[in-house]
């Protein structure tokens, strides 16, 4: 990284940072011209740092997911705005899946606020944070567990899940690309997300904006495969422009 310009570096964090860089709204924060723009992007995909896509770029990162603790920090003031909103569409008493991720577990403290939930997660940080409910009916899945999150994925896991039937699912997501295709890195964990659409009445994906245009190896199916998105904030272009030719509906948190 030490032979790139200030100005490149710059680019490269607010990739990090938001997930997708637009030419025009980089050239207008940085105050160059857009043509600028193009020729330090053109060099970041070169160097294996970009992915380029139509009017801008994403980091590239497309193997690993980042460290637990890590992805608990981030965005975690926009990861409770995505869960409260989330929380503010489930009735008491309903039943629901809560999958793996930081951003679930965010919406496992927002429901804490409601009566007579009956839970069923692969997630045991999850387990935790709704156990202190005594009215809440509390099922969580047998499998293996991945010690680094403390998540429970596998055949066993997957066979569970598809014993239910639900009224939502609630999954979070490592990267959305540019034609809606979701994506993450674990294809276990990937797997019973699938299960969890397939058995849900309804389904709501909740992730920050940060993952549009993320990219992982791992397809788990379409936005047109879900009934909600809550986000915190709207993408840039190309993905506002994608996620208003989708069928999903669209939820953004107040600031």
């Amino acid at each position: 990284m030490s032979t790139l310009t200030q100005r490149q570096n710059q680019i490269t964090e607010i990739a990090r940072s938001e997930g997708f860089v637009g030419i025009e709204d980089i050239a207008v924060r940085l105050d160059v011209t857009p043509q600028t723009i193009r020729r330090d992007i053109k060099l970041l995909c070169d160097m294996g740092i970009l992915h380029r896509y139509h009017g801008g770029a994403s980091l590239m990162t497309n193997t690993r997911n980042r460290d637990h603790a890590r992805r608990r920090e981030d965005m975690a003031h926009e990861k409770a705005r995505i869960g409260e909103m989330v929380a503010a569409h489930i009735p008491d008493g309903a039943s629901l899946f809560l999958n793996i991720g930081t951003t679930t577990e965010a919406i496992a403290q927002a429901l804490l606020g409601k009566k007579d939930l009956h839970v069923v997660t692969n997630n045991i940080n999850v387990v935790t944070l709704l156990s202190s409910r005594e009215d809440f009916d509390i099922t969580i899945a047998g499998g293996q567990v991945r010690k680094r999150d403390l998540a429970v994925v596998g055949e066993a896991t997957l066979g569970f899940i598809n014993q239910f039937k639900v009224d939502f699912g609630i999954i979070g997501i490592s990267g959305i690309d540019e034609d809606g295709t979701l994506l993450d890195f674990d294809y276990r964990e990937v797997q019973v997300a699938q299960a969890i659409i397939a058995n849900s009445r309804t389904t709501f994906l909740a992730t920050d904006h940060t993952k549009f245009g993320r990219r992982a190896m791992v397809k788990l199916g379409h936005l047109n495969d879900l009934d909600g998105l809550f986000i915190d904030a709207l993408p840039a272009a190309p993905y506002a422009e994608m996620l208003e030719a989708s069928k999903v509906s669209v939820h953004v948190a107040k600031p």
